[in-house]
């Protein structure tokens, strides 16, 4: 949930225009998608805008900030001041269902909750539990820990014989 303080409406603004900012590593969701915006200030015109990377070493960072300022620039406002805040960590729970579906259509399998894992497991033990976005079918593997960023998995169904990358859980 996006905490939005000052002028409710502004923040309102501010908030629908970051839903079109997309990820750079995961095009079809927005930064708000994700969940990584936690709050919007704006007082006087001027805004500032709490964001949680998806962990701490995330290459797609400054171009998040990058396209979040130019964002709100392109609103008429003035530069935002762009806060990175690491506490709390971001979780995949922050995606919203409809999110996950976006992730389902585009081909990347969407993390399971947390609460379905159960402690640290190995990945290897999960990826028969991850749905395959192409056929739903739950006889899927791991092919690799890593898919084109280490948020993701590379896995492939058993039964459709497609790979697909799986949103690792966080």
């Amino acid at each position: 949930m996006v905490e939005i303080h000052g002028d409710t409406i502004t923040g309102e603004k501010v908030l629908r225009c970051l839903a079109e900012v997309l990820d750079p590593e995961v095009p079809v969701l927005s930064v708000v998608d994700l969940g990584i915006v936690r709050s919007i200030r704006v007082d006087d015109g001027s805004v500032t805008i709490a964001i949680t990377p998806t962990y701490s070493g995330c290459p797609a960072i400054e171009p998040i900030k990058a396209a979040i300022s130019d964002a709100v620039l392109g609103m008429g406002l003035s530069s935002p001041e762009i806060l990175t805040q690491l506490s709390p960590a971001w979780t995949t729970d922050w995606i919203a269902e409809p999110a996950r579906e976006k992730l389902r259509k585009y081909g990347i399998a969407p993390p399971l909750p947390r609460s379905a894992e159960v402690g640290i497991v190995p990945f290897s033990e999960i990826s028969s539990h991850i749905p395959c976005p192409h056929c739903d079918s739950l006889k899927t593997e791991e092919l690799s820990s890593f898919g084109a960023t280490a948020c993701k998995a590379l896995c492939r169904c058993k039964d459709c014989r497609e790979p697909f990358e799986y949103f690792k859980s966080f």
